[in-house]
C-alpha cells in the first residue's frame, strides 16, 4: 500500500470529519449569538469553524485515492463538504456583520490572514530547521566515518610495520 494511502486511510479513522467540527462550532456561535454572548468571547468557536472549514476546502482540493469509494462518489462527497463549509463560512459573516458591522468583518478576515501567514511561515521554519539538523547529523557521521577511516589506515600500517 502507497504510503499516502496508509496516511489518508490513518488520518480517516484517526481525525474527525472537519464538516462535522465546523458544524458544531458554528452551532456552539449561534448559540453563544443568541444568548447575548459577544463575538470575542467565542474566539475558540470561531476558530474551530475556520480549521474545520478550512480542511473541508483542503480535501475538497486535495487528490486522494481512496480504496473504498468509486471517484465519482468522492468528488461529490467532497463538493458537497465544500460548499457547506462555504454556506457555515457566509452565515459566520452574516452574524459578525450583524453584530460588530464590515469593518469587525474585514478586520476578522485580515487577522486570519495574518495568522495563516504566521503558521504557514513558522512551518516553513520548522521544515528548515529539520533539514538543518538532518544535515548536521550527516555531517558528524561523515566525520566520524574519516576519521576511523584514517585510524584504521593508521592501525594497517603500524601493523605492517610491526609497531604493533
Amino acid at each position: 500500500m502507497a504510503s499516502t494511502q496508509w496516511e489518508s486511510l490513518r488520518n480517516d479513522c484517526v481525525m474527525p470529519d472537519p464538516l462535522s467540527t465546523a458544524v458544531a462550532a458554528f452551532t456552539a456561535i449561534k448559540a453563544g449569538v443568541s444568548a447575548g454572548r459577544q463575538i470575542q468571547d467565542l474566539a475558540k468557536d470561531i476558530g474551530k469553524l475556520w480549521d474545520g472549514i478550512d480542511q473541508a476546502k483542503q480535501q475538497h482540493n486535495k487528490k486522494k485515492a481512496s480504496l473504498f469509494s468509486s471517484v465519482n462518489e468522492e468528488a461529490m462527497d467532497t463538493f458537497i463538504a465544500k460548499k457547506r463549509a462555504e454556506d457555515l463560512e457566509d452565515q459566520l459573516r452574516q452574524i459578525v456583520i450583524a453584530t460588530r458591522g464590515m469593518t469587525g468583518w474585514q478586520e476578522l478576515i485580515r487577522l486570519r490572514a495574518e495568522i495563516r501567514k504566521r503558521r504557514q511561515q513558522e512551518k516553513i521554519d520548522k521544515a528548515k530547521r529539520i533539514e538543518d539538523i538532518k544535515e548536521q547529523i550527516l555531517l558528524a557521521g561523515l566525520i566520524i566515518l574519516i576519521v576511523c577511516g584514517v585510524l584504521f589506515v593508521g592501525y594497517l600500517i603500524a601493523k605492517k610495520q610491526g609497531l604493533i
